[in-house]
This record gives C-alpha cells, structure tokens and sequence, in this order.
C-alpha cells in the first residue's frame, strides 16, 4: 500500500519526479523500437528498404492505438477505483482489460492479413517498396498478442505507481531488440525479415515480464483467473476511457497513409522514407513528453478520484511546464544540427539527406506549443472526461492536418506536405488552450465548493 500513500500524501514535485525518470527512461528506449529498426535498414539494406518499412508505421500505429485503447482505458479506471480505496473493482478492471487484450489481438492479426494487401497499396506501398513492407509485416502480425498484451499491462503497471518497474519493463524488451537486429540484420543477412524477428521476439520478452509481476508479489492489484472474463460495465468505462488516445493512432494512422500518398505524388519513394527518419525524430521529443504524461497520470487520476482538487491542479501545472521547457529544448536543438541528426539513418543517398533534411526543419516550426496539447489532451483522459479528450486529440490530425495535406500541396508541392504540420499545431494549441482554461476555471470551483 506504499504506492497509495505516497499518491495520497507526498509531495507533488518530487513525485513527479520520481515517477518522470523511469518514465522517461521507459519510453526512451520504447521509441528506439522503430528508429533502431530504421537506422539498422537503412545503413545496412537500402533507402528503399527504409522506404518500405515506414509505409508499414500506419499499420503499427493501428496494432498501438488497439494497445493504448485497452492500456489506458485499463490503466486510468484502476488509478480511479485505488484512488477511490476500491481494491476488488481495481482488480475486475484488470481481468476485464486483459481478456479484452487477448480478443482483440487475434482479430487484428486475422483481419490485417487477410487484407494485408490493399492495406499496404492504400498506405503508398509502391512496385519497389511492397516486397519489403509485405515481409516485415507477415512476421510483426504473428507477434500481435505479444505487443498488445505487453504495452497495455505495462501502462497499469504505471497506474498503480510502479513506474520503476514498469521502467525496467522497457529497457529489457529494447534491449533485447537493440541486440538482435544487428545479429538478424548484419550477422545472419537477413535484411528487413531480421528486424522484424527481432521485434517480435522483443516485444514476447515484455509479455512475458508483466504477466510474472502481476501474477507476483511486486504487484499492488493482481491478476486473478476468476477476473479474466469480460465485464460490461468495466469494458465500456474502459473503452470510454481509452477512445481518446485510440482515437488519436487511428486518426494518426489514417494522416500517414494520406501522407504517404501524398508524398509519394510529389516527391517519389525516397519523401517516403524522409518522413519515416522525421517520424523517428519527432516520436522521441513527443516521449518525452509522454513520459511526463505517464508520471502525472496515476497521481491525477489517484487524487481526482479522492477529490484531492489541489493536487491534481499542481500536477496538471507542473506537467504543463516541464512539457513546454522540453518541447523548446528539442525544437532549439534540432533546428541547429538537422544534417548531423539525418546521417545517423542513412549516409549513402544525397537526395534522401537534402529532403529529409529541409522537411525536417519546417515540420518542427510550431514544436514549443506541442508540449502543452499532449499535456492537456492527458490530463482530460485521466480525469475520465473521455470526449473532452478525444476532441483535444483528435482537432490536430483530423480537423487540422488532414484538409491541410489536400490544400497546401496544391500550392506549394512537398512544402506544403512539411508546413501542414506546424499550421495544424498551431490551430489545434488555440483550441486545446481554450478548454484547458475553462477545466482550469472549474477546478477552482469544486475545490471551493469542498472547502466551504
């Protein structure tokens, strides 16, 4: 009961703190997944390989977005029943979340390979990049379960405050991706079907860990087989909870397959695999954020659910301002060295360098402002107010981005593709700051309300 007390009790700065580093250090190596991935095929296939690979990132984004949809949904309802000393409802929530994993894996592996073919054309897989999107996906499908059970138990393992562990969770499955790719890529010859074995092999390894600390003693709630079943009620207040960030990869996967046709219209395969290394780049700066995210969730959601309002008020405060201070400190550093950081991913293609590079400076334009939407967008998601937060989320990609990508190209050809992207940041950070205020504004009036 260590973990509740210290939700309950200490002090906000220094557990955030605690609950950041882990964090962070978690989805740091989490993000290496698929740059790693990325930078071993590019230096040691080809750019078309590289190319290849990020018409499946929509794919994976879908496989990720089914993960967070159970994860947080999961996650964020037992941060709510522990804050509300609910211990039997908590564990239900567990055993509902996980049955509802299992489910949900098979039918995305079933329905993604029997239609695994237009999937790839309709997400800009052209003649020269289907052959190594087709082998890469055939082996990530097979491990379906493995991502989908091990990201969505590690996210509850946060909720009930053990971001440590859940750190560790992380690190062990990529660093046992981090070792096998150069052993499949390089040693083995085994190109882009080596990275893929070395994933999936990476991601059984984090299955694995989570279903030990939860049938464990480390654990605060426990996975009981008599809670492995669906239970409507929990499996709708999970789905609520979850539709947001769901919401938000669909969203994402759809923008990047419109994108990657788009690109492909006005700059060939090669624009492709330009965004696929921008991609790389900006996912490390939006983990950091994440990780912020992840270290305020279980104290938001704790101390809302104990309607501890001051609490959540300066955990949602503190979390606005190390996302911004982030979000600043990558965009200064990017924009200063862009050559240095595209070489890591390929050194062999000038016209890959000159694309990426130019499309990597205007896409992060409007990157300071995005630190404090991802932290709004999270703190809706952990106080349960499921459509605030699908709105927040959903306004850059859907309302935003995509009339953008239609509009600006026609225009100013790929520049228009880049600049689409700071333009929908900026639009969505004046909406997301409008309902922030008034949540803001409404705290303040429950907490007076309590006091008097």
């Amino acid at each position: 009961m260590g973990n509740i007390e210290e939700l309950k009790d200490s002090n906000i700065a220094r557990l955030m703190l605690k609950y950041f580093v882990p964090a962070f250090v978690g989805v740091f190596v989490n993000a290496l997944y698929n740059i790693v991935d990325r930078i071993f095929i590019g230096q040691g296939v080809s750019a078309e390989a590289l190319s290849g690979i990020s018409v499946i990132f929509p794919v994976m984004l879908i496989m990720m977005g089914f993960g967070m949809l159970i994860g947080i949904g999961t996650g964020v309802y037992v941060s709510l029943n522990l804050g509300e000393k609910n211990m039997e409802r908590a564990e239900q929530t567990l055993g509902t979340g996980f049955a509802l994993m299992l489910l949900v894996s098979v039918i995305i592996m079933v329905v993604t390979y029997l239609l695994k073919v237009p999937i790839l054309r309709s997400f800009g897989s052209t003649e020269e990049t289907f052959q190594y999107a087709n082998d890469y996906l055939n082996i990530i499908l097979a491990g379906t379960a493995f991502m989908v059970v091990g990201f969505s138990l590690n996210n509850v393992i946060r909720s009930e405050g053990n971001a440590r562990i859940a750190m560790m969770s992380m690190i062990l499955s990529a660093g046992t991706n981090i070792v096998l790719d150069p052993i499949f890529i390089f040693w083995l010859d085994m190109g882009v079907k080596g990275a893929a074995y070395a994933t999936v092999i990476s991601m059984f390894v984090l299955m694995v860990w989570v279903l030990i600390h939860f049938y464990g003693n480390r654990s605060v709630i426990k996975l009981r087989n008599k809670n492995i079943r669906i239970n409507k009620g929990i499996l709708f207040e999970i789905i609520a909870i979850g539709m947001a960030p769901f919401s938000m990869q669909i969203a994402n996967s759809v923008v990047q397959g419109l994108l990657n046709k788009k690109l492909i219209e006005y700059g060939g395969d090669l624009a492709v695999g330009a965004m696929g290394i921008v991609n790389s780049v900006v996912s490390l700066v939006v983990m950091a954020i994440v990780a912020i995210n992840m270290a305020s969730q279980p104290i938001i959601g704790f101390n809302y659910g104990a309607k501890s309002i001051p609490r959540v008020k300066e955990a949602l405060r503190l979390s606005l301002i190390a996302a911004t201070i982030i979000a600043i400190a990558a965009f200064t550093f990017i924009e200063a060295i862009p050559g240095v950081i595209v070489r890591l991913f390929n050194t062999d293609s000038i016209e890959l360098y000159n694309i990426t590079t130019y499309g990597l400076r205007l896409v992060i334009l409007a990157l300071p402002i995005v630190g404090f939407q991802i932290v709004a967008g999270n703190f809706f998601q952990a106080v349960g107010k499921a459509k605030i937060a699908m709105f927040a989320t959903l306004f850059r990609q859907v309302i935003g981005l995509i009339p953008l990508l239609f509009i600006l190209p026609e225009f100013w050809g790929i520049s228009g593709i880049w600049l689409a992207y700071p333009l929908a940041d900026t639009m969505s950070a004046l909406a997301v700051a409008f309902l922030l205020v008034r949540e803001w504004r409404r705290l303040t009036e429950l907490n007076v309300i309590k006091t008097n």
